[in-house]
C-alpha cells in the first residue's frame, strides 16, 4: 500500500473539507505577530511556552509537516526566514496564500517528513513539528533528519499523540464506550483488517499510526538530542478521553553539538 501517496491525497481533501488544521490565519493575526503578539500550538489546545523559542528575528525555521497557513506565517511575521515542509500540496498552498497576501518570507517544499535530504546539514536554527507524525508510518527517521538539519544549539519543538489514544475499540467508541483493544504501536494498516478499515474509518480519512513513547521520546534521545522541556495536553473538547488522560505531549529538544 502506498501510504505516503494515500495520506498526501487525503490531506489535500482535508483542505476541501475545512479541517481545522487547514484554515489559514487572517491578516489581523499577521499584523499582531509583526508587533510581537503571537502564540502557536504543538498539540490541540495548550500554547507553546514563549521561552521554548529562540529570538525569531533573522532565525531560519523549518515548519515540519506543518502546512495549513498557520504556524509558518506567524513565525515569518515575527521576523524569521521560514520554510514550510509538508506532504500535501493543498496544505502548502494555504501557506503561500498567506505569504503572498501579507508579504511574508515563506518558502514551501513538498515531501515526506522522514526524508529531508533536500536540505543541507545544519541548515536551520529551529524545527517546529506540530502533532503530525501520527500520519507517518515510521518516526525514528524523522528525529534523525531533524537532528541533521539543525545547527548546534538549535532546538526541535515537537508535538505527538499519546499512543493510548489508538488503543480503544473503534466500534465501541462510536457507541460511547472506551474499551482497550489494540496494542502499542498501532497502525491503521496492520492493526485493522481491510474490512475493519472500510467499516471504521471515514472515506479518504488519513491513515494513522500510534507510535510508542520509546520511539517518540527515546527516538529523539537516540538521535542525539538533549530533552529540555516536556508538557502534556488534552484532546479537543468533546473527545471521550478528556476526563481521563492527556492525549498529547510536547517536547523541546536541543542539539548541543
Amino acid at each position: 500500500m502506498d501510504i505516503l501517496g494515500y495520506n498526501r491525497d487525503a490531506w489535500d481533501k482535508e483542505v476541501d473539507n475545512g479541517n481545522v488544521w487547514t484554515i489559514p490565519i487572517d491578516s489581523d493575526q499577521v499584523a499582531r505577530a509583526r508587533r510581537g503578539d503571537w502564540a502557536v500550538v504543538l498539540t490541540p489546545r495548550r500554547p507553546v511556552p514563549p521561552e521554548w523559542f529562540p529570538d525569531l528575528q533573522g532565525a531560519t525555521v523549518l515548519c515540519l509537516a506543518s502546512g495549513g497557513g498557520q504556524q509558518g506565517p506567524l513565525f515569518a511575521a515575527a521576523g524569521a526566514h521560514v520554510t514550510v515542509f509538508d506532504i500535501s500540496s493543498r496544505q502548502l498552498g494555504q501557506d503561500r496564500l498567506v505569504a503572498e497576501r501579507d508579504g511574508l518570507d515563506v518558502v514551501t517544499v513538498q515531501g515526506d517528513m522522514a526524508d529531508l535530504s533536500i536540505f543541507e546539514d545544519e541548515a536551520f536554527d529551529l524545527v517546529f513539528h506540530p502533532c503530525s507524525n501520527c500520519f507517518s508510518e515510521t518516526v525514528r527517521p524523522v528525529w534523525h533528519e531533524c537532528y541533521r538539519v539543525l545547527r548546534p544549539g538549535g532546538a526541535l519543538l515537537a508535538g505527538f499523540a499519546n499512543p493510548l489514544l489508538f488503543c480503544f475499540d473503534k466500534e465501541k467508541e462510536s457507541e460511547g464506550v472506551l474499551e482497550l483493544k489494540y496494542p502499542v504501536p498501532y497502525s491503521d494498516v496492520t492493526s485493522l483488517s481491510d474490512g475493519e478499515r472500510a467499516q471504521l474509518l471515514e472515506p479518504d480519512e488519513p491513515l494513522c499510526f500510534g507510535h510508542s513513547l520509546e520511539d517518540q521520546i527515546g527516538g529523539q534521545l537516540d538521535a542525539g538530542f538533549v530533552l529540555t522541556g516536556l508538557y502534556e495536553d488534552f484532546h479537543q473538547e468533546g473527545d471521550m478521553t478528556v476526563p481521563y488522560f492527556p492525549g498529547f505531549l510536547a517536547t523541546r529538544a536541543v542539539k548541543l553539538a
